[in-house]
């Protein structure tokens, strides 16, 4: 689904969406990303993010993504459990 959703993003300003499979996602003393998502056994954690050039261009991206009929049809097949995902927007204060 990522690679098939990964042209749309770009063709709404996206420069670049990278999505990792997790492969080292230990448990914490206190919280980690799999109580996080309340994932449950045999469940792996998916970590992804998509990078645009700007916030405006973001914001524009989402208003265009969620009335896009192309996303609303991939909405009624998708592979995990959308209400389990974490979003958010950052800004970078480091960028080595």
């Amino acid at each position: 689904m990522a690679a098939a959703a990964g042209p749309l993003f770009k063709e709404f300003g996206a420069i670049r969406m990278v999505e990792c499979w997790g492969d080292d996602v230990p448990d914490g003393q206190h919280t980690d990303f799999r109580r996080a998502v309340k994932a449950e056994d045999g469940e792996v954690v998916v970590f992804s993010w998509i990078e645009y050039p700007s916030k405006e261009v973001r914001d524009a991206a989402n208003q265009k993504m969620m009335n896009d009929p192309r996303m609303k049809e991939w909405g009624q097949q998708m592979p995990f459990d959308g209400k389990r995902m974490i979003f958010g927007g950052f800004v970078p204060i480091v960028d080595l």
